[in-house]
């Protein structure tokens, strides 16, 4: 699967790194390199817990 990421200079050094189809998946590396792979694992954590956020949205309590 590929997902589109945007990778950013931040100011403070460093890359901020997010992925604009799951909103709130962001992540941060010191290297280009050390951002994409956290964000590679953001992302996989992001999809795992998702249907999770799905049912309890529309199943409070469960």
């Amino acid at each position: 699967m590929r997902i589109k990421v945007i990778l950013e200079p931040s100011e403070e050094g460093g890359y901020t790194v997010f992925v604009p189809s799951l909103p709130g998946c962001i992540s941060e590396g010191e290297t280009r390199e050390l951002a994409l792979k956290n964000i590679q694992e953001a992302i996989e954590l992001y999809l795992a817990v998702q249907p999770y956020n799905c049912c309890e949205s529309r199943h409070p309590g469960l």
